[in-house]
């Protein structure tokens, strides 16, 4: 073969994929030519990409690619205040740079000051210095451009070549004390230019393919060690071999910039086939046609083979992976698993071998869309049939509801779940289920039809039995269970333990006084119980809730005690009296009689429910847990009245409950002797007369 292609040669992945996004989005515009091949922007201004060079140029309403190039964060402000939409076509690459860049560190960046990736990574940086090479970095650094002792950065454009970057990188290392290095040079391009360099030691011959615009075609002329024939296109060629025919007797290579379109570089090795066979050196020799030249450089991919490469770059969009091949191949983000909200990070890293599913081949642009989930779906059908076979537990989401029931994804396969088998109570809504993840059993499987049926309900009454049979070998008074209420009655709550239930009584359920279960609980609450009674006989187990710490009662007892006085509400009149809180859960009663210091016929006559009063706590039967209140107690008395000295003697008396004390009685006096018997020779006394 007098022929060799470089496999790496043409598109790179980032400019494989600002063409594609372009192409989709089409009719589009770019600011500045997408990418620097006037055949490649002609053909893709055919098709509806068209070059602008100012925004003003944008009609109102369209749609802007952003060059792989990549582009200054000022664009991006003004297109959304603007409001224009656009698709962001960086390359991942250029990307990472300006993240890297973009510190309060000066950096150092070799490139050429005019190409815009340098143009638009230079804008990302606080401060900046560009120098195309040593020598240019040298004189930057002697003139104060930079000093010896600041932080610096040193990053590369990322078709440089890696020569320059090692020289430049040595000579900072040695000047500068605080200098990083950050290794910014396309993966891609290295290879290419290594691939280059070494096929030209090889040849006597090497034609670059490529626009003499694209910087790293450039480049790929200044690798080669052997004579270079720099081609645009097959007139080139046509034009090279007619000035120098000897150039049909040399063995060439060929190598092309990651601008060049595939179908550029098949034409240019067509036509130097054409060429080398028009002698008469070569006739009857078998040269090898462009399809053979060009698929040995080449592992031949087709829809729907299984292909295994390297993770070489992850974008928030996609992941790009080296098949070996000189397709770019790329898995969007939605191809990537079943599982939509796996992290990409956790899946997979730069470096990473993965095994992957040939969505689509695009042998004109050197694309192939790869999908993980694709060939994850191929083997999961297999595991699903196996499942089945064996009767074998699988997991998966609910991912849809419809009218017979809800279909599971069990690693990217269907699996249609009967309402029947679903496990839910029969009113229970099916959309409870949507996004939860559930353990199932294959109960039917036709792969020709792709039907798959399953069922959860199986699944889980074995794991409830299994619970069950636990909970009964293990449960004992006093130990403390996580449940759920599984239903309410007007006695109580029945609370599923872990595959029994215990029935929570209404009393045990709260300190506080409840009418009915309902007033703190409905069906589906959590709920901490502690197991009361176990009866294994009969399958019954008694729970409480409310814990003993939390006894109303005793915390009373614990602050109060007969004879003090406390703040009460009223919060029910009875005939015979008031009942009062005098804490939360405690309650008192202040009999009628202690109401006020006079005789009253009911509550309502002097109280209210919702008043608030202050008491006395008369008595607490501790046995019975009771507590006796008097307001009457709290009443100052009346003083007695004095009698007139000049006035007859009054009696006065004082009531206490129904017992009725003469005032004299009560203070032990004796009682007054009778008064003599009036003679007639006693005047009689004078009649007052009121005033």
């Amino acid at each position: 073969m007098k022929i060799e292609i470089v496999p790496s040669a043409g598109f790179c992945y980032g400019v494989a994929r600002a063409v594609r996004l372009a192409e989709e989005n089409a009719p589009c515009f770019t600011l500045g030519s997408l990418i620097h091949n006037k055949r490649a922007v002609a053909e893709l201004k055919r098709k509806g990409v068209r070059v602008i060079h100012s925004l003003d140029e944008l009609p109102g309403g369209a749609t802007l690619i952003i060059r792989s190039h990549g582009a200054p964060p000022e664009l991006y402000r003004t297109l959304e205040e603007r409001g224009i939409r656009h698709i962001d076509a960086t390359c991942p690459d250029v990307k990472r740079i300006h993240d890297l860049v973009e510190d309060e560190r000066t950096v150092c960046l070799l490139g050429d000051s005019n190409h815009p990736e340098i143009q638009a990574t230079a804008a990302w940086c606080r401060r900046c210095v560009v120098f195309s090479g040593i020598e240019e970095l040298r004189s930057l650094l002697e003139s104060g451009a930079f000093g010896r002792d600041e932080p610096l950065t040193l990053a590369a454009q990322t078709t440089s070549r890696r020569e320059k970057y090692e020289q430049c990188q040595n000579f900072l290392k040695k000047e500068c004390t605080n200098a990083k290095f950050l290794d910014t040079i396309c993966r891609t391009t290295v290879m290419r230019q290594c691939d280059t360099a070494e096929l030209s030691r090889r040849v006597d011959v090497m034609v670059v393919v490529g626009d003499s615009a694209s910087a790293n075609t450039r480049h790929l002329v200044s690798v080669c060690e052997c004579p270079v024939l720099f081609a645009e296109g097959k007139q080139d060629i046509i034009t090279a071999y007619a000035k120098r025919p000897e150039l049909r007797r040399m063995r060439a290579g060929v190598t092309a910039g990651a601008s060049t379109p595939s179908a550029i570089i098949e034409e240019v090795v067509l036509t130097m086939t054409e060429e080398m066979n028009k002698t008469e050196e070569t006739q009857g020799m078998e040269e090898a046609s462009f399809a053979e030249l060009f698929e040995s450089t080449l592992r031949p991919l087709h829809t729907g083979d299984k292909v295994t490469g390297i993770v070489t770059g992850i974008t928030p969009t996609d992941i790009q992976v080296d098949l070996g091949s000189k397709h770019a191949a790329y898995i969007p983000l939605d191809e990537l698993s079943y599982d939509t909200g796996i992290d990409v990070s956790t899946f997979c890293k730069v470096g990473d071998e993965i095994e992957t599913y040939v969505m689509r081949v695009n042998d004109v642009e050197g694309t192939v869309m790869l999908s993980k989930r694709r060939l994850d779906t191929v083997k999961s059908w297999e595991d699903v049939e196996a499942a089945q076979d064996n009767r074998a537990v699988l997991e998966g989401v609910v991912v849809e509801e419809n009218k017979g029931g809800v279909v599971v994804s069990v690693k990217g396969v269907r699996v249609f779940i009967p309402a029947s088998q679903t496990g839910l109570p029969k009113d229970a809504p099916m959309s409870d289920l949507l996004k939860q993840k559930v353990r199932l059993r294959i109960t039917e499987f036709h792969r020709s039809r792709r039907r798959v049926v399953g069922s959860i309900r199986s699944v889980s009454q074995e794991d409830r039995r299994a619970r069950a049979e636990e909970i009964w070998n293990n449960v004992e008074a006093g130990k403390e269970y996580n449940g759920v209420v599984k239903s309410l009655t007007t006695y109580g709550a029945f609370v599923d333990i872990g595959g029994v239930d215990g029935l929570v009584h209404l009393s045990e359920l709260s300190w506080q006084r409840l009418k009915a279960p309902s007033d703190m609980l409905k069906v589906g609450d959590p709920l901490t119980v502690t197991v009361i009674s176990v009866d294994k006989e009969n399958r019954r187990i008694s729970l409480r809730h409310r814990k003993p710490e939390d006894d109303p009662w005793k915390k009373f007892t614990d602050l109060y005690q007969r004879g003090d006085v406390v703040s009460v509400t009223v919060n029910k009149l009875m005939p015979f009296g008031a009942f009062a809180e005098v804490m939360p859960g405690v309650d008192g009663l202040i009999h009628v009689s202690q109401l006020t210091d006079h005789r009253v016929m009911k509550p309502s006559d002097v109280i209210n429910e919702g008043d608030t009063l202050d008491v006395k706590i008369t008595d607490i039967d501790y046995t019975r847990k009771k507590i006796s209140l008097s307001a009457r107690a709290l009443i100052e008395r009346e003083p007695e009245p004095i009698a007139d000295e000049d006035g007859p003697d009054e009696i006065v008396a004082i009531a206490s409950g129904e017992e009725t004390l003469i005032a004299g009685d009560l203070a032990g006096e004796p009682e007054a002797p009778e008064e003599p018997a009036k003679t007639e020779e006693e005047p009689a006394p004078k009649e007052e007369t009121a005033e």
